[in-house]
């Protein structure tokens, strides 16, 4: 029997998404449904003096309009994020938008217009006429950046270390490197804008909802508009990409459960390309400073990496930029800090790997600039400072390939023959260079609640309420089951996408591949298991009498494992003991025990993080070619060797590397929110202004995997999704300097700043 992990099988929601049968959240009729759209403060700060309706609500199809004067209450969000209560930690700001006449961030919403067809809502919405008495705000990072406080501590992944006299190694060092690095505001620019649509049925609502957080959309829900959560239902089974965006539950979401509340009318928002860049949070802007020494013989000696990044006043997440420093480097003194500006701006959120993304900016830009103080190979300089244990803790690497990734990715892309001095390879008006990156992101687990049931006709159906943004969850979900049971990947159904369904953790942190199949493999541990017992009570049995250890599961049932032709089907087992199915389940689903059992796991995983330090790396290869008279720069190759354990699907987990370095690519080449420091506005709201990649920005991208299990890991499993952005923009950085000579250390790199 084949085995399905490992095998490259299409994703299963491939057909319906290409036949436009797969409905995401803004495509649900219901009947009466009535369309939303929302009205964006225009100030940073500001109390609301006046609102005029009147023009709004004479629109033709206009049900609604609801601002801080008529909207029905609502329990304001958490005034802190806490580890113990979920509908918290997703939570972006404490503004209880619409219950309120303050204004926080420019492009906060102050109104919703609800209306008959969305182009009437749009049209009213804008017609509202809102007056404001401005009050003083904070919207220049630059200029509150000497302002900065340290950044508050983070239990479950920690940044900031000290280790040594980092300062004073610095000034001894033989060859040093001490430079400013800065990264600007980013945002996701999904191919699906956040949508919404909610419907009421007394106190219960049921919510289609585009989020990487099914659960604790559902928990803050429940809290925001004080029901039982059981009142509450939230269904994505399609989500059109998220990158983090979607892993916190924002205004759009909750004032559309309001609207319907207010109107008794099933009611839908899709929030605009430019309403999800006013009300959504991207990545922080931020600046950093790596300073690294070395003896002459390329040791290094000393390790500083500090940032400032920004934050909301009302909220946000802290990015943590140093963390990866703390992994890669075999350094006897260490400093490590992250400081914080607040602003009133839009609370900024998770952007795929948060922290690490830009952070390898900066850290894998020094190293290679002190590779060239030192006139050393930078990879040879990577490899004569890899670590043996962990830098900071002292922890052993469960699992780590940072040697054999670069030696791999070396001799694939040709580095041997890339020239050490700058500029010294031309094609024609085309100047060409290669830089390298290590890539690193942490693997983290959560704990996640499967059932598994195994019917009498030999077919396997697993239900587990995890989210699918395109990553092909379902599908290797699917073949975990059909290898843990021995059956055909085509008997084997997966049900997601519901908070009906067992509690699963988000689409985040590349946690959930690992964290559903570690609840997968025990539930079909002890499928296997019942199946057993029913066959070692029966008369003519086989498999009478036979222990666990003695039997394995293929060829759609349980067979000995020294005699690989004894065995029984599941259909005849299950048939003979009058049983339609057997099945089992993992975890509890309990609202107060669902949190409890969490935070517990939790601990269970901190304190085990403190023997073992897990992570997903790799080696970042790009070749550029720079237009020697105006700049321009062309990523013409790309090769990335990734150790990620084991690769469950090596087409999916392809799309996914490949996805990152792209997104990668945008960061170091064109991708920037411009934001005016005067009014906190965002200038660029829109895909017109805000240049994501295009395909013929992207060469061919090699990606390869060494596919070697973390044996500290279900099934050996690290994650995908995240690993392969970091490095990217280190690594066109590097290979830029190798092109022209010219270090570029203020992202993105643009034409100007190379001419």
């Amino acid at each position: 029997m084949i085995s399905a992990v490992g095998s490259p099988v299409d994703r299963r929601d491939g057909p319906a998404k290409v036949a436009g049968e797969a409905r995401f959240a803004a495509e649900y009729p219901f009947p009466g449904l009535a369309h939303a759209a929302l009205v964006h403060a225009t100030v940073a700060r500001a109390r609301i003096t006046d609102i005029r309706t009147e023009r709004a609500e004479a629109v033709d199809g206009v049900i609604a309009v609801i601002t801080h004067r008529n909207a029905p209450a609502m329990k304001p969000p958490p005034k802190q994020q806490r580890m113990t209560d979920l509908s918290t930690l997703f939570s972006p700001t404490t503004v209880n938008v619409l219950n309120t006449d303050e204004v926080h961030w420019n492009g906060q919403p102050v109104a919703v217009v609800v209306a008959e067809t969305l182009d009437a809502a749009r049209e009213a919405a804008a017609l509202v006429e809102i007056s404001y008495a401005e009050l003083p705000a904070t919207t220049d990072f630059a200029a509150e950046e000497p302002n900065a406080t340290p950044q508050k501590g983070n239990m479950l992944l920690p940044t900031n270390a000290k280790k040594g006299d980092a300062e004073a190694a610095l000034a001894r060092a033989a060859v040093s490197v001490d430079e400013r690095y800065s990264t600007p505001p980013l945002h996701h620019n999904a191919m699906e804008p956040h949508a919404t649509t909610a419907v009421w049925d007394g106190d219960r609502v049921t919510v289609h909802d585009s989020t990487q957080s099914i659960q604790y959309c559902r928990r803050h829900l429940a809290m925001r508009f004080d029901v039982p959560l059981a009142n509450v239902r939230v269904i994505a089974p399609y989500v059109g990409g998220g990158f983090g965006a979607k892993g916190s539950i924002w205004p759009g979401t909750v004032l559309t459960v309001l609207a319907a509340r207010a109107t008794g009318r099933p009611v839908r928002l899709m929030l605009t390309r430019e309403g999800v860049y006013r009300t959504v949070g991207g990545r922080t802007p931020s600046t950093q400073r790596v300073a690294l020494g070395a003896d002459a013989d390329g040791r290094l000696t000393t390790l500083i990496h500090t940032s400032v990044s920004a934050v909301g006043r009302t909220g946000g997440n802290d990015e943590p930029i140093v963390a990866a420093s703390r992994h890669l480097y075999d350094v006897p003194n260490i400093l490590l800090r992250q400081d914080v500006v607040e602003l009133d701006q839009t609370p900024p959120t998770f952007m795929r790997a948060p922290g690490e993304a830009i952070g390898t900016f900066a850290l894998e830009t020094a190293v290679d600039e002190l590779a060239a103080g030192l006139g050393l190979d930078p990879i040879e300089l990577r490899m004569r400072n890899e670590p043996a244990a962990d830098p900071v803790s002292g922890a052993r690497f469960a699992h780590r390939m940072l040697r054999e990734a670069y030696a791999l990715g070396a001799e694939r892309f040709g580095w041997p023959a890339r020239p050490p001095r700058p500029g010294a390879v031309r094609d024609g008006r085309w100047l060409v260079g290669m830089g390298v990156a290590t890539a690193y992101h942490p693997a983290v687990m959560l704990p996640a609640n499967v059932t598994v049931r195994l019917s009498a006709d030999g077919t396997v159906l697993v239900r587990c309420g995890f989210q699918e943004m395109g990553m092909g969850g379902a599908t290797a979900q699917a073949q975990i089951a059909a290898d843990a049971l021995g059956v055909p990947l085509e008997a084997v159904r997966v049900e997601y996408g519901d908070s009906e369904l067992p509690n699963a953790p988000q689409a985040g942190g590349s946690v959930q591949t690992a964290s559903v199949a570690a609840s997968l493999l025990e539930a079909c541990e002890r499928i296997r298991r019942s199946a057993l017992r029913l066959a070692r009570r029966a008369n003519g049995s086989p498999l009478r009498g036979r222990r666990p250890e003695q039997v394995v599961a293929r060829n759609g049932g349980l067979y000995l494992a020294d005699r690989p032709d004894t065995g029984e089907t599941y259909v005849t087992l299950l048939t003979r003991a009058g049983r339609a199915h057997v099945e089992a389940a993992v975890g509890s689903d309990d609202g107060i025990g669902a949190v409890a059992g969490q935070v517990r796991f939790m601990t269970r995983f901190i304190r085990d993080s403190r023997r073992f330090v897990r992570a997903a790396t790799g080696a970042q290869f790009c070749e550029v070619r720079v237009d020697a008279d105006t700049g321009e720069v062309r990523v013409s190759r790309w090769l990335g060797v990734f150790d990620i354990g084991r690769v469950v699907n090596p087409k999916l987990v392809g799309s996914q590397l490949r996805g990152g370095i792209v997104m990668g690519i945008g960061m170091a080449l064109s991708e920037g929110t411009l934001v005016d420091p005067r009014t906190g506005r965002i200038m660029n709201a829109s895909l017109g202004g805000y240049h994501v990649p295009a395909h013929a920005d992207i060469p061919p991208i090699d990606v390869h995997c060494l596919d070697d299990p973390d044996p500290t890991m279900p099934l050996g499993v690290v994650g995908a999704g995240e690993v392969s952005i970091t490095g990217v923009a280190a690594a066109v950085s590097n290979a830029v300097y190798n092109a022209t000579g010219r270090r570029v250390r203020d992202l993105p790199i643009t034409m100007d700043k190379l001419l």
